[in-house]
């Protein structure tokens, strides 16, 4: 690769040991000659077409090893960390700022590292695979018409008849329902639907295939969304209508549903926070890119006016702050879930994960305006690939994977108790 425009801490705020220097330095080269050259490529032929999938591209990342990468081998995963996970998704979006193929790594690292935790063992050894191959998509299907957030108020309903459970209800704003339907073998979502009576007790997580074996399930209707950007991953919307599923498919415990998604959740946030590192660096990256070409007022580098530098140090900090809070909570993520580690519990991610998830993206978005402004009205030309990574990083600001000020309340809920900031 050739030289860094920024130089960067000799001490850096995460350090990793050889093992991971290792994968990263494999991973950063693959995301430099398949995805790189191909990034704005993918972007613009997915604007005009939303089913315009890189199933290529998506192949050569299962051969690669970069999906199911926390999973278990005995389950058809990769058998390494989630630290790893965290690693790959950054590495990816970097090399795709408009972040598309980063979040359909992180859903597929995320989502079936959630479903191994949860789901009987045949159903893993089915879906954990394909997914790892590159054959299939796992995310996750919460959202409705009413809201995403209010996880409590699902109104998709489960009926359990004759050992099987039928589906019925609507889900909005869902990734991956393109992928779904082409990728060979097909996939799903890790779906919540209402069981019991209102209310969060009354949720089950179910192992949602809407294609199995390339075969599309009878009564699942499919719809795919126009979005703004991060193209090159669909999203869009189904319909459930007396849709059939195997009660192995259950996750977990009956009317536990909204115990295990939240707990899902978590492990997602994590990488979706990656993603807007990997992103950020590039941002920042072009910024000095600009700066070492641009002068202004008899030759002076506009990053001579403090006006530019003293801004842009301080998004620098940013940066840091948000990549200290992406790993660190990935390290705990290792310590629960593959060390085993007794003196921590799923809970104990709550905070770090909020700190990682509320400040990433925030602060993705903010250096991504910044360095519009630099640009000038370049920025304002698709000539300027700056805004297709505003408009992807965006997303996540809007709050897909939990709403930036959910992400507030848990923190204070966690810190200060929740009898203190709950309504009364």
């Amino acid at each position: 690769m050739s030289e860094l425009p920024l130089n960067y801490a000799k001490d850096p705020v995460v350090s990793f040991n050889e093992e991971e220097k290792l994968f990263r330095d494999v991973v950063r080269e693959f995301c430099q000659r398949y995805i790189a050259p191909k990034w704005i490529e993918i972007d613009e032929r997915a604007e005009k077409d939303p089913i315009d999938i890189p199933l290529d591209l998506i192949k050569k990342m299962g051969e690669q090893g970069l999906f199911a990468i926390p999973c278990d081998p005995k389950y058809g995963g990769q058998g390494g960390t989630y630290t790893m996970a965290v690693i790959a998704v950054d590495e990816i979006a970097y090399a795709d700022p408009a972040v598309a193929i980063a979040v359909y790594a992180l859903l597929n690292n995320g989502w079936p590292f959630a479903l191994q935790q949860f789901a009987r063992e045949e159903v893993c050894e089915e879906i954990i695979p394909e997914v790892a191959k590159g054959n299939a998509f796992f995310g996750i299907a919460t959202t409705e018409p009413q809201g995403g957030s209010d996880i409590a108020g699902i109104k998709t309903t489960a009926r359990k008849e004759d050992g099987k459970y039928i589906i019925n209800g609507e889900k909005s704003y869902i990734s991956g329902v393109g992928e779904v339907t082409k990728l060979p073998w097909g996939g799903g979502w890790f779906l919540v639907a209402r069981t019991g009576g209102p209310g969060h007790r009354g949720l089950s997580a179910f192992a949602f295939l809407a294609r199995r074996n390339g075969v599309l399930r009878s009564g699942f209707n499919p719809t795919i969304y126009p979005d703004i950007g991060r193209h090159g991953l669909t999203t869009g919307g189904f319909i459930c209508e007396n849709v059939e599923i195997e009660e192995k498919y259950l996750l977990g415990q009956e009317n536990r549903g909204f115990y295990h998604v939240m707990e899902g959740f978590n492990l997602a946030r994590i990488v979706v926070a990656a993603a807007c590192i990997g992103a950020t660096r590039w941002l920042l990256e072009q910024a000095a890119l600009w700066f070492k070409q641009r002068k202004l007022f008899e030759g002076r580098y506009i990053s001579s006016f403090q006006g530019v530098n003293f801004k842009f140090a301080e998004l620098y900090a940013k940066y840091e702050a948000a990549k200290y809070f992406v790993y660190r909570a990935a390290r705990l993520a290792d310590k629960i879930y593959i060390e085993k580690d007794p003196t921590l519990n799923p809970k104990d991610l709550n905070i770090p994960v909020a700190l990682a998830k509320m400040w990433a993206p925030e602060t993705a978005v903010d250096i991504a305006e910044e360095v519009m402004k630099w640009h000038g009205a370049f920025a304002y030309t698709k000539e300027c690939p700056v805004y297709r990574a505003w408009l992807g990083l965006f997303s996540y600001v809007i709050g897909a994977e939990g709403a930036q000020n959910i992400m507030r309340y848990i923190i204070a809920r966690d810190t200060l108790g929740s009898k203190y900031v709950r309504p009364s």
